[in-house]
């Protein structure tokens, strides 16, 4: 008998922060309060940001506004200026577990999506930028497209966006 082991991951995808995302559940990045609601069939599959899971119809969930940069550069002390950016992403309206200790894979990696894995300096300046059509072996993809951007020594973090509607999917910083 033959046991499936899940791929080691080279880089970490990072869901947003918990205590950002207590206040993500409050009031968003663009000032608005959180309004929850129960996801339906429509919603099913969409990512979402604080567990790196797909929605499943019937939970309670939001879309919020959210500046991932902006978060980043206030921690940081980095100064992106008019990189700075806000979009819209699903979070679940109440805490949850976080995303799985040991993944079988980078999140919302379906074959034939295409992302664009977006680079930024220690600035917060977009440093360049990769599309990427996801492959039948997405680990492998994905672990080369971010060790050559963590290969120029100014990049920082990678942002992984759907080229579709531009919104982040996940962040990668360097290692």
């Amino acid at each position: 008998m033959t046991t499936h082991t899940a791929p080691r991951l080279t880089h970490t995808p990072r869901p947003i922060e918990p205590d950002a995302l207590a206040e993500l559940r409050r009031t968003d990045d663009a000032g608005r309060p959180c309004v929850p609601y129960t996801a339906t069939e429509d919603d099913a599959g969409s990512p979402l940001r604080c567990c790196l899971e797909p929605i499943t119809s019937g939970e309670r969930i939001a879309l919020v506004s959210y500046a991932p940069l902006r978060r980043w550069a206030a921690a940081t002390g980095a100064r992106p200026g008019a990189y700075d950016e806000q979009g819209p992403v699903f979070i679940h309206a109440e805490p949850c577990d976080g995303p799985a200790a040991d993944p079988d894979g980078y999140p919302f990696s379906r074959t034939g999506a295409l992302r664009t894995l977006r680079r930024y300096d220690s600035d917060g300046r977009i440093a360049g930028g990769r599309l990427l059509e996801i492959p039948e072996d997405a680990v492998a993809a994905f672990d080369t497209a971010l060790d050559e951007a963590f290969s120029d020594p100014e990049v920082a973090l990678v942002h992984v966006r759907a080229v579709e509607y531009g919104c982040l999917h996940f962040e990668v910083r360097r290692p």
